[in-house]
């Protein structure tokens, strides 16, 4: 009899505990569909769409505002997105190339102007007789000669503001920004206004430069950067000044409602550590050990 019991019992729990898994899967599988995460840099877009030509152009784009609303479905999906002056939008050429050998590529600065779509300002830059928009430096103005180059030389070249050179060929300690990730793919990395990265040592065929952010990377010594510092650096600290243009900037205030934040992530209210005593080691010495040749 008590051997039937026993083996009653280790069954109900083998029962339990199959049905438990099978519950916990179906849950698991059910509450985590298989979604394609997106990858990093290539999301989507909920201020605005840009309709872009087949063929690079100076003229201003035309836009389609989506004030917070997916393009397909029409729903709100960024809530703090909405009104805002309509802006045209300048295209901005990515790819600063030039010659690999001999004398660099001029280039010449037409004007500065400001730029709806972006923080820092844009200029008009003419090569040959080609005209195309890039990023503004700190001190950049109409008549300006850029130089771009793709060489690299043996001995690094003295950079001026806003020319075009490859991360090997500069010295350590310059300031850049527009930064390839790959060579040849235009410039990726640090577009806001008044940013810069600096060029700290070299690794083999490799450059380090601190970001930003203060975080080190490490390029190829092919990839393009253009040197100098980012135009409009008191954009940061100028203050909005009115919730008017704060509307006028894009961004749609909240309700309004004051809410305390609670729940799991609310406020943390914690007893008080306990005190630590503070005061002078009483305890002796522990005596020193003597030791002899002898046995």
């Amino acid at each position: 009899m008590a051997l039937n019991r026993l083996f009653a019992n280790l069954s109900i729990t083998s029962t339990y505990i199959c049905r438990q898994r099978i519950h916990t899967c179906t849950v698991s599988f059910a509450s985590k569909p298989n979604i394609i995460k997106p990858r990093p840099g290539f999301g989507k877009a909920y201020r605005r769409i840009v309709h872009f030509p087949e063929e690079y152009t100076v003229k201003p784009l035309e836009v389609t505002n989506l004030a917070g609303r997916d393009p397909i479905t029409g729903r709100v999906v960024a809530k703090g997105i909405g009104g805002g002056i309509k802006h045209k939008y300048h295209w901005i050429a990515w790819v600063r190339d030039g010659p690999k050998e001999g004398p660099p590529q001029e280039e010449k600065v037409i004007q500065v102007m400001e730029d709806g779509c972006r923080t820092s300002n844009i200029a008009l830059v003419a090569v040959g007789d080609k005209l195309k928009y890039i990023l503004a430096t700190e001190n950049m103005k109409a008549g300006d000669i850029l130089k771009t180059s793709r060489d690299l030389p043996r001995i690094p070249v003295r950079a001026n503001e806003g020319d075009a050179y490859v991360l090997g060929a500069l010295p350590f300690g310059t300031i850049v920004h527009c930064i390839e990730k790959d060579p040849g793919h235009g410039g990726l990395y640090i577009h806001a206004a008044g940013t810069y990265g600096t060029i700290l040592r070299k690794q083999e065929d490799r450059v380090i430069v601190q970001m930003p952010s203060k975080r080190l990377f490490s390029f190829d010594q092919h990839c393009m950067a253009v040197v100098g510092r980012l135009s409009n650096i008191e954009h940061g600290n100028t203050p909005i000044g009115s919730p008017q243009r704060n509307r006028w900037l894009g961004n749609r205030p909240r309700s309004g409602l004051w809410k305390r934040k609670d729940g799991r992530h609310g406020r943390k209210i914690r007893p008080p550590k306990p005190v630590k005593e503070i005061a002078h080691n009483t305890k002796s010495k522990i005596p020193a050990i003597q030791m002899t040749m002898h046995p």
